[in-house]
């Protein structure tokens, strides 16, 4: 059975078809005036004027000709022309128990499914990830999971950022330590004793001596052409820095739930970019500019405002040209890009790419992509960005540490679990578990909190982190759902121990029909979701569903009643833990077996 909207809309059509009136304009929602009606369709405002007569008129033409009655009776009007549905109590049970019955919960599937590669998370070689990497890769891996989910061949790839100047800068601070690249057994030695934490403070410090130091600069350059060049020993001081780096990546990807099908970085593409090139120059698309060679993507008359430091204000192309070899002779972050796209034309053949990065890269990825379609490698519409805003800190401002720092992911999800271990024991939850559960439990919590707290705003919109009101077990919050979920789990457990098994579903009680409308949104909310890329829209479903089903247990006592009211009510919490388990899951939350 479709959703309650789609089948009243396709009812609705065969009115509207009948009647001489556009079908097209007979589209059912679900309402925002629940006073007036579960559902609206304002479709009579929309075909009036065409048919010559006021809206008010064409509505009643609508109610009176309304014949789906086991669905919903003739509308209710409302102001000049409002059409108003409320669906039948057995209309209703029949939607629910399909959500009862269906292992996806009353989802539908994509008409047409589609090879899509989701491009999260990017964390850097030798930079250890923080809090900077969080929301791409907890959108993405939500993005990937609600297109696998709705039938899609779906790859989600990490994209390392191992192959461009950063490289080259912390190889030649490596070479500057050692004195020079003349002692093989001297290279080995340091290697072999490489951390992560040491990376992480040659980085900066390299990256902070290159801007004050144009030697230092210009070497660090020359050293990331022969790298990409595959010179000794810069490749295997490379490929450490790659290994130790991948390890505690790995971990922390672990950490926070997330995980890819391809572990990919920019040097996978490093193969492909010498073909490319001459590619490019075969197609006469690479110009000389100032030593560099640069492909132009700005269309005819494309142009932006440029202030000199003069003062003077000029027009110059927009969007900028795409640098793809540098006067250095080394390949460039939109070279790498752009290799990307044709090594996953070569391996997957994907009809849709979607990079999940921060809104702030939205100049980058648009003359990549016109580079990319003007080459010839794919059609501008398979490159999709999935931009979205920052976490910041109660001064409005991307979150930092209290002295100013960058937080480092695992101490975030540190953070985390120690408040959500006070939490528990706040609410006395955990006392009778093992150690091993309670801290299980506490981790679940934790993520929750976070990725609830990013997934439940828009992600094109910034939010402040707040650790202490993300972990409440009251409001909207990942907390609140898990607590939830293990609410019912423990009914159903109940439930069995007792011998009671869910029954046909039935609808008497008010709050039983506001708890099967909630299951009913879910399709609406997936399909949102998909469409425009925004797990938000699961989350706030999530949080009715959640609301739903408490005001459900408060007023209809499940086990407590009797007969076929009671295998009823258990079928409804049944099919709720279902529905909710899936879609914290399409979130990337998990459920703990007991709270």
């Amino acid at each position: 059975m479709k959703d309650l909207a789609s089948a009243l809309t396709a009812a609705n059509a065969a009115v509207f078809a009948k009647l001489g009136l556009d079908p097209k304009q007979a589209d059912v929602r679900r309402s925002d005036r629940p006073d007036l009606g579960e559902f609206q369709a304002n479709g009579a405002l929309a075909v009036a004027k065409g048919a010559g007569r006021k809206p008010q008129e064409v509505a009643q033409s609508v109610a009176a000709a309304w014949n789906a009655t086991d669905l919903a009776p003739a509308p209710s009007i409302a102001g000049p022309g409002f059409l108003n549905f409320k669906v039948t109590a057995e209309a209703l049970a029949e939607r629910a128990q399909c959500v009862a019955d269906d292992a996806k919960a009353g989802a539908s599937a994509v008409e047409t499914p589609r090879r899509v590669v989701v491009d999260y998370g990017g964390p850097n070689v030798a930079k250890g990830m923080h809090v900077g990497h969080l929301r791409a890769s907890i959108i993405g891996e939500s993005v990937k999971r609600i297109y696998r989910f709705r039938g899609d061949e779906v790859w989600g790839d990490a994209h390392f950022g191992d192959w461009g100047f950063q490289m080259g800068l912390v190889i030649t601070a490596l070479e500057d330590e050692l004195g020079g690249f003349g002692d093989a057994a001297k290279i080995d030695a340091r290697l072999k004793s490489l951390t992560l934490e040491q990376l992480e403070t040659a980085y900066p410090a390299a990256a902070a001596k290159a801007r004050d130091d144009a030697a230092f600069r210009d070497r660090a350059r020359k050293a990331t052409a022969a790298l990409q060049a595959g010179a000794e020993p810069h490749r295997t001081i490379w490929r450490a820095m790659h290994d130790v780096s991948m390890a505690a990546q790995k971990r922390d990807f672990a950490a926070l739930g997330v995980d890819f099908d391809l572990w990919l970085g920019e040097s996978d593409a490093d193969p492909l970019i010498p073909d490319m090139v001459k590619d490019l120059e075969a197609k006469g698309l690479l110009e000389e500019d100032q030593g560099a060679r640069i492909v132009r993507v700005a269309g005819p008359g494309e142009t932006k405002k440029k202030k000199l430091d003069d003062g003077t204000v000029i027009e110059v192309e927009s969007p900028d040209p795409l640098l793809v070899v540098s006067s250095e002779g080394s390949a460039m972050y939109g070279t790498t890009d752009l290799a990307t796209i044709l090594q996953r034309v070569r391996d997957q053949n994907p009809e849709l790419i979607l990079y999940v990065v921060d809104q702030r890269q939205a100049d980058h990825f648009e003359q990549v992509y016109r580079a990319a379609a003007k080459a010839g490698y794919v059609r501008r519409d398979q490159l999709e960005h999935v931009g979205f805003g920052t976490m910041n800190g109660p001064d409005g401002k991307p979150f930092k540490t209290r002295a100013g720092g960058v937080l480092k992911l695992q101490d975030l999800i540190g953070q985390a679990e120690d408040k959500a271990r006070e939490r528990l024991k706040e609410n006395e939850i955990g006392a009778d578990f093992s150690m091993q559960e309670f801290e299980d439990v506490a981790h679940k919590v934790a993520i929750a909190a976070i990725k609830f707290a990013d997934l439940s705003n828009f992600r094109g919109t910034s939010y402040v982190f707040d650790l202490d009101r993300f972990m409440s077990f009251e409001g909207k919050t990942g907390p609140y759902l898990l607590y939830q979920a293990v609410r019912i789990k423990s009914i159903l457990r109940k439930a069995d121990e007792q011998g009671v098994k869910p029954g046909p579903i039935a609808i008497g009680h008010e709050a039983e029909r506001t708890l099967a409308l909630a299951l009913d949104g879910f399709d609406q909310a997936l399909r949102l979701a998909y469409e425009k890329k925004a797990p938000h829209f699961l989350a706030e479903h999530a949080y009715a569903l959640a609301q739903a089903f408490s005001g459900f247990y408060t007023n209809c006592p499940i086990l407590p009643s009797e007969g076929a009211v009671r295998a009823s009510r258990l079928a409804l919490a049944a099919a709720t833990l279902k529905q909710l388990t899936l879609t914290l899951d399409l979130l990337g939350i998990d459920v703990p077996e007991r709270m």
